[in-house]
């Protein structure tokens, strides 16, 4: 079997097994919270959010093992471009998404503030064990401020939260341990066998592990969080589809980011130049691209949700094409990306923005965030 085909294969079959070991690992979970009698609420923010970031945690930690510290940044870097801009994006066509929760609207300043420590964090070229306890220590303050936030307003932000359902329990806590050992199980397997394939594609291909983390990597792990907004949308519950997104890209940073620092240990996570320079930059530019709108209770459209993807699409192509033969025309295509498609950018969001502002500062019931 040729190498770059066998890499192929290991790339989709990993993926496949995070997919099927993170169902498994949120069934068992679940099961065993709601037999110990844990609030649906509380298990909503963190065992079901937990158990949609568990292929990214696990490959991390197995590229950090495996001494491929740039695919394990790169990695959640990637994730939360992708759930910015495809997830929100795709949803956002499936049904223009509203923003009522407060809880949304409070979570996206956080993520924005998380996004630019760790970019401060990774400047000096690694990420060190001790970034990784102070993102692991504001991942639990955070958790904890959010199920007050939530149980404190109870109206505003039930809706954002998945539903837990009344028979997950059943089967006994033997059934649930098993569930979740076997997604342990498969999720560690799942990720060593992408892990192996991303390398090996990365190599044969010559590009660098960024940038098959940057894609191909963040896209897989990142397809659990896909299917949940894109079935929310399609439901009707947008605050599901959106919390979802904001929930996920902040445990990226958070756990994952900071559970593979800690993993690192004294050496600490290395991160290589071009995430520093590039792809840092963009991760927290998506973040606060999504802020107007959900500060003024606007509606990410689905001229917007398409303008996303589209992003999302000329971000793939700025990666890849400086490593095809193509690459005399990159230079050019960055320039254009800079003076023209940018600028559009910033002026469909900030017209968005006010016009949302304007329209709803005159309501009666409106109430600022």
């Amino acid at each position: 079997m040729p190498d770059f085909l066998r890499a192929t294969i290991d790339v989709l079959l990993g993926i496949g097994l995070l997919f099927g070991g993170g169902e498994l690992f949120v069934q068992g979970s679940v099961a065993l919270a709601v037999i110990f009698g844990i609030p649906q609420l509380v298990i909503g923010l963190t065992v079901v959010s937990l158990g949609t970031s568990a292929p990214e945690l696990f490959v991390s930690l197995s590229s950090v093992l495996e001494g491929a510290d740039t695919l394990a940044v790169s990695n959640a870097v990637g994730s939360n471009i992708f759930n910015v801009m495809v997830v929100l994006g795709a949803s956002a066509l499936v049904l223009p998404l509203k923003v009522e929760s407060r809880l949304v609207r409070r979570d996206v300043p956080l993520l924005i503030a998380i996004s630019a420590a760790v970019w401060g964090m990774a400047s000096t070229g690694q990420v060190t064990w001790q970034s990784g306890v102070a993102l692991l220590l504001a991942l639990v303050i955070n958790t904890i401020w959010e199920i007050r936030t939530a149980r404190e307003e109870p109206d505003g932000s039930e809706g954002a939260e998945p539903e837990i359902e009344a028979n997950a329990g059943r089967g006994g806590w033997t059934m649930a341990v098993v569930r979740l050992i076997a997604g342990i199980v498969i999720l560690t397997i799942g990720s060593r066998v992408l892990v192996s394939g991303a390398t090996s594609a990365a190599t044969l291909l010559g590009v660098s592990e960024a940038v098959i983390g940057l894609t191909i990597v963040s896209a897989g792990t990142s397809m659990p969080e896909l299917i949940t907004s894109l079935v929310a949308a399609l439901r009707g519950r947008t605050d599901l589809a959106i919390g979802n997104v904001v929930g996920s890209c902040l445990l990226n940073l958070m756990l994952v980011l900071g559970g593979g620092a800690l993993a690192a240990a004294g050496r600490g996570l290395e991160v290589s130049p071009e995430l520093i320079q590039d792809d840092l930059p963009i991760m927290l530019m998506t973040s606060l691209a999504c802020l107007p709108i959900f500060w003024t209770r606007g509606c990410i459209t689905r001229l917007e949700g398409g303008l996303l993807l589209g992003l999302y699409v000329l971000y793939v192509i700025d990666n890849v094409l400086p490593r095809t033969t193509l690459s005399s025309w990159s230079d050019e295509f960055r320039l254009v990306m800079l003076c023209l498609v940018l600028p559009v950018v910033m002026v469909v969001i900030i017209t968005q923005a006010i016009f949302y502002w304007k329209r709803t500062k005159g309501r009666p019931d409106h109430i600022p965030g």
